[in-house]
């Protein structure tokens, strides 16, 4: 196995060399051949998927190992099975009726960009829509999540070679300096980047002149409305924001809950072992659970259990504490726990009905959160429908667990994705959950076919600037 290696201030140009090599020899697979890597490298993901997350776990403290199997399994079971059938190579459509045939190609050289949050399965889920797509990649992991996504890569490299893949289809660096991933995203061999991580490398990522992939961060309210199951809505909201202590950021962020059903819900909370902060409690979690100065949630709460962020912050909570509830008076940088916090708190409001309801998910949507996710536990169909078209997010989740359901193939039809486009609203490029179809250059073969009746039309008619488009488009008619 050819490991990728650099030296002080590396040389980027071995990189894109390897994988120039790389893609030339990829570019000569069938789709047999292709298929035949990926599924190599799914079922060595999968094998791997508990030893992973544990490593993940240990090497970051995030988090919770458990559920970071279940990342695995979604980045390899689950992603492997929504991509098997789909054409990646040559012909993959042909239209009859419009002569129009479609060509699928390699974009070339990828860059992903892996997050310390998600070091394992976001590594395993580039990689395999990656090869899919006969695509050449190399991994810039985050440094605090070095070891961990080094082992998926060298696990799912390994694989892939067992598989006769091309040597170098799958690279990660040593390096992890901010300088050598900048240098890497400016190359002019590069491709394509995908970009999952901090605003700071994702803004890099745009800056580069090279095509990008990336994400927008989520402020995900989520609106429990009257006719809401309360008991079920909080369990769900519950599971979700619990599940890897809150890292997913399709999370929830902030309940909106209409007043005619706060206390119910409020209390279905507190028998799942939330705690309702008083207003000197806020002020204390507020001080460690964001960073004023940098504007940010504080990433020392990050993946933290409740409990624990409750002894940093100095609060007097019992042990078994799962999650925080911060009553806010507003939206916005006065109310730091307005904003996403990647960790077991959730802001909270009253609202009088339901538009004030919406109202306040959308201001929460635009502080920080635009184009992302959404969420609404609901039995009104029209009342749904009322939320969904008013909210700039590209996935609106309806009675379903925000961060498994956002990320797709466990609670719905969306493709399982470790990448979630958030749209122009979150400056991306796509609102779609990312995947291997997103990794082809289409070509087409269009055939030319006469228009027979433009061709026996007087085309004097379209010089004649006293006709306007209505008297050519009847004269037109009135030959035919």
């Amino acid at each position: 196995m050819h490991r990728a290696t650099v030296s002080p201030l590396p040389d980027v140009e071995q990189y894109f060399q390897r994988a120039s090599a790389a893609a030339a020899v990829f570019s000569q697979f069938t789709q047999q051949q292709t298929d035949r890597v990926v599924k190599a490298v799914y079922e060595a993901a999968f094998a791997h998927r508990v030893g992973l997350a544990k490593l993940a776990q240990e090497e970051t403290g995030l988090g919770k190992w458990q559920d970071k199997v279940i990342k695995n399994v979604v980045a390899s079971q689950f992603v492997y099975e929504d991509i098997r059938d789909l054409k990646t190579v040559g012909i993959i459509s042909e239209d009859p009726i419009t002569g129009i045939v479609e060509i699928a190609q390699p974009v070339g050289p990828i860059l992903a960009i892996i997050p310390v949050t998600n070091p394992t399965s976001t590594a395993i889920f580039k990689i395999l829509i990656a090869l899919k797509t006969r695509n050449p990649i190399i991994l810039s992991p985050s440094r605090k999540a070095k070891r961990s996504s080094d082992e998926a890569a060298q696990i799912c490299y390994r694989a892939a070679l067992e598989a006769d893949a091309p040597e170098h289809c799958v690279q990660w660096l040593d390096d992890c300096s901010r300088e050598l991933t900048q240098a890497l995203m400016g190359h002019k061999c590069l491709a394509l980047i995908l970009a999952t991580g901090g605003a700071g490398l994702v803004k890099s990522a745009y800056s580069s002149g090279t095509p990008t992939l990336g994400v927008g961060a989520g402020n995900v309210p989520v609106c429990i409305e009257r006719s809401a199951d309360v008991p079920f809505a909080v369990e769900q909201i519950m599971i979700s924001k619990l599940f890897d202590y809150g890292t997913i950021c399709a999370s929830e962020q902030a309940v909106v809950v209409e007043k005619a059903v706060a206390e119910e819900v409020a209390a279905e909370f507190r028998k799942h072992g939330a705690h309702f902060l008083s207003d000197a409690e806020v002020i204390q979690l507020e001080r460690v659970a964001f960073d004023a100065a940098e504007g940010v949630m504080n990433p020392a709460v990050v993946g933290q259990p409740a409990a624990k962020i409750a002894r940093m912050a100095g609060l007097d909570l019992p042990a078994d504490v799962q999650l925080l509830l911060a009553p806010q008076g507003g939206v916005g940088p006065e109310w730091p726990l307005s904003s996403e916090v990647l960790a077991p708190i959730l802001a909270w409001y009253v609202a009088e009905d339901f538009p004030s309801a919406v109202n306040l998910c959308i201001d929460l949507n635009f502080h920080g959160g635009i184009g992302h996710t959404v969420s609404i536990f609901s039995n009104d169909d029209a009342r749904i429908k009322e939320f969904a078209a008013l909210m700039n997010a590209g996935r609106i989740m309806v009675n379903t667990p925000s961060s498994q359901g956002a990320v797709g193939g466990i609670y719905n039809m969306l493709h399982p994705s470790l990448t979630l486009g958030c749209g122009t609203g979150g400056k991306n490029i796509t609102t779609d959950n990312v995947t291997a179809s997103h990794l082809l250059n289409i070509q087409l073969i269009a055939r030319r076919r006469e228009n027979q009746r433009l061709k026996q039309f007087d085309l004097n008619l379209y010089y004649d600037e006293s006709l306007d488009a209505a008297a050519i488009t009847r004269a037109f008619n009135k030959n035919f």
